[in-house]
C-alpha cells in the first residue's frame, strides 16, 4: 500500500500549544467548529508532504503567539519503512528534516506526495489563468524534481529581466542576454508542462464523465506563442521565443514586464463543445475541479508507484449531494484521506464507522 501517515505532532504550531493526532489508513475526519485549527492541521500535513503551504505563510506566522519556535513532525509507516519528516520554525527561518537529517523543501515530496482540495479551488474554472497555471506547476513540482528546477530557473530569469525592464535606461546588451535565458527556460518549461498536461487531461476527462453522466470534457493548453508551436522541439521553441521577445521589446519596456512566455499561458475547458467558463453551470464547473484533483491523485500513483495523501479541507459543505457521493466513492478506493468538516452529516454512517474521527478544538 506504500507509505501512510500514522501520527502528526504539533508543538507551538499556529494555534496549537501541543497536539498529537493519529490517522487511519483510510479516512480520517477532523471535526470541529470553525477557527479551531482544522485547516492549520491540514496545512502542517501539506508542508510535510509538498514542502509548501497553499497559504504561503511567512515562517513567523506558523509560530504560536507567545512562543519562540514551532515544530511539526509527521511519522510515516509502510512497506517495512519508518520515516519521520519534520518542519522546525525559528525566527524567520523554516528548516526541514527527514529522519533527523537536514533536507531542502524541494526534497520533501520525494517521501510522500499530497493533493489538496479546498474551497478556493472551486473557482478553478472561473478565476484567472494564474490559478490554473499554479495548480499545474504545483503538481509538477511534487511529481518531478526536475520540473521544480526548470520552473524555478525560469521564474528567476523572468524576474531578472523584469527588473531590468524597470530601469530608466536598461543595458540593451544585458537585456539580450536575459532574452536568451528566458527563451531557453521558457521552451524547457513549456515542454515539461505539456508532457504533464498530456498525461493528466485524459484522466480528468474520464473522471468527469463518470461524475456527470457521460458529459464530454475537453481541456486545451493555450500557449502565448500560439497554437502552431505545439509539437515543436526545444530548439525551435527557443528560437520562436527569442523572435517574439525581440518583436515585443518596446511593449515590454513600456509596460515594464515580460509579456510572452509560459508565465502568460492558460488552459481552457469545454463541456460537450461549450466553453465551461462562460456556459458551464456552477455544478459543472465544480465537477471540473473535482475531476482534476482526482486525476492528480491517479497520476501521482502512476508516477511514483504509491498513492499520495489526499487532503480535503472543508469542501464537502460546498458540494451538492451528487458530488459529495463522488468524493466518498473515490476515497474508498484505498486512498489515505484527511478531511475537515463542521458537519459529520455529510458522510454515510458506515463510512464514519470505518474512519478515524478526531475532534479538534475540544
Amino acid at each position: 500500500m506504500g507509505l501512510l501517515v500514522s501520527t502528526l505532532e504539533l508543538r507551538d504550531w499556529r494555534n496549537f500549544e501541543q497536539r498529537d493526532i493519529s490517522f487511519a489508513p483510510g479516512m480520517t475526519v477532523l471535526h470541529g467548529h470553525n477557527a479551531v485549527g482544522k485547516t492549520n492541521t491540514v496545512e502542517a500535513l501539506q508542508l510535510l508532504t509538498a514542502g509548501a503551504s497553499f497559504r504561503k505563510p511567512r515562517p513567523i506566522e506558523l509560530v504560536r503567539e507567545g512562543a519562540d519556535s514551532a515544530k511539526a513532525t509527521m511519522h510515516l509507516r509502510g512497506d517495512g519503512r519508518v520515516i519521520d519528516v519534520a518542519c522546525l520554525v525559528e525566527g524567520s527561518r523554516r528548516k526541514f528534516r527527514r529522519n533527523g537529517k537536514p533536507c531542502q523543501s524541494a526534497d520533501v515530496p520525494e517521501t510522500l506526495m499530497s493533493v489538496l482540495f479546498n474551497p478556493d479551488d472551486l473557482a478553478f474554472v472561473k478565476r484567472g489563468a494564474s490559478q490554473r497555471r499554479g495548480e499545474l506547476d504545483s503538481f509538477g513540482r511534487q511529481a518531478n524534481r526536475g520540473f521544480a528546477k526548470v520552473l524555478s530557473a525560469y521564474q528567476r530569469a523572468v524576474d531578472q529581466r523584469n527588473r531590468l525592464l524597470k530601469e530608466d535606461a536598461p543595458n540593451l546588451a544585458l537585456l539580450d542576454a536575459w532574452d536568451a535565458s528566458v527563451a531557453l527556460g521558457g521552451a524547457t518549461l513549456l515542454l515539461a508542462r505539456l508532457r504533464l498536461f498530456e498525461r493528466l487531461v485524459p484522466k480528468v476527462s474520464e473522471v468527469y464523465a463518470q461524475i456527470c453522466n457521460g458529459e464530454r470534457l475537453d481541456c486545451r493548453y493555450q500557449c502565448s506563442l500560439g497554437d502552431d508551436v505545439m509539437g515543436m522541439a526545444r530548439d525551435e521553441l527557443t528560437a520562436r521565443y527569442l523572435e517574439r521577445l525581440s518583436q515585443g521589446r518596446q511593449d515590454d519596456l513600456r509596460r515594464q514586464q515580460t509579456l510572452v512566455g509560459p508565465h502568460r499561458d492558460d488552459f481552457t475547458f469545454t463541456i460537450d463543445g461549450r466553453d465551461a467558463r462562460t456556459f458551464g453551470s456552477q455544478g459543472q464547473q465544480r465537477s471540473v475541479v473535482l475531476a482534476w484533483k482526482m486525476a492528480e491523485v491517479e497520476l501521482s500513483a502512476e508516477i511514483l508507484g504509491e498513492q499520495p495523501l489526499l487532503l480535503l479541507d472543508d469542501v464537502m459543505s460546498e458540494l451538492d449531494e451528487q458530488r459529495r457521493a463522488a468524493v466518498v466513492s473515490f476515497v474508498q478506493k484505498g486512498i489515505q484521506t484527511v478531511v475537515t468538516t463542521t458537519n459529520l452529516g455529510y458522510f454515510p454512517d458506515e463510512l464514519l464507522a470505518a474512519s478515524e474521527v478526531v475532534s479538534i478544538g475540544e
